[in-house]
């Protein structure tokens, strides 16, 4: 895991995850910090160890914690965050030590963890991210601009 967590030390990442933390801080809904990343990895990985994928642990917790580090462009530039994350996500992949395979493997993630995942870590990515969120607990439920058919108003495995 030293590549992830070269990661998580990158200044370009660290930059864009504390603009992201200051831009959310005052949301009622559902911000994108660490917990949120570190659940949609761990969602990712169970259900890798549950179908016996053969993706490892390693590429698992890249895709996770860069899926939303492009956030803060779409809050301030209007950029759409899979697309922004995508393109940030390259660089950084690039500079902690992945390989060209692994940099299009994970960057076609991020760009896809909004739904129409062709690759097998898009779909975990995109389904990870949106069992994540425990509406059916969440104070701001009503006010959620998410479509009822999204939220998860009950414990799912």
């Amino acid at each position: 895991m030293e590549r992830v967590n070269r990661i998580w030390q990158h200044p370009l990442y660290q930059s864009h995850y504390h603009n992201l933390q200051s831009a959310e801080a005052d949301r009622i809904f559902c911000r994108h910090g660490l917990d949120h990343l570190l659940d949609v990895a761990r969602l990712m990985y169970i259900r890798k160890l549950e179908e016996g994928a053969e993706l490892s642990k390693e590429i698992i917790y890249a895709a996770a914690l860069l899926h939303d580090i492009g956030r803060y462009l779409q809050i301030s530039e209007e950029v759409p965050h899979h697309e922004a994350g995508a393109d940030l996500a390259t660089r950084i992949l690039e500079d902690c030590g992945f390989s060209e395979a692994e940099v299009v493997l994970i960057t076609g993630a991020v760009r896809e963890h909004r739904g129409g995942s062709e690759s097998e870590l898009g779909r975990y990515l995109y389904d990870a991210d949106k069992k994540s969120r425990c509406c059916f607990a969440c104070p701001a439920v009503g006010e959620c601009n998410w479509p009822e058919e999204k939220k998860n108003l009950e414990v799912r495995a």
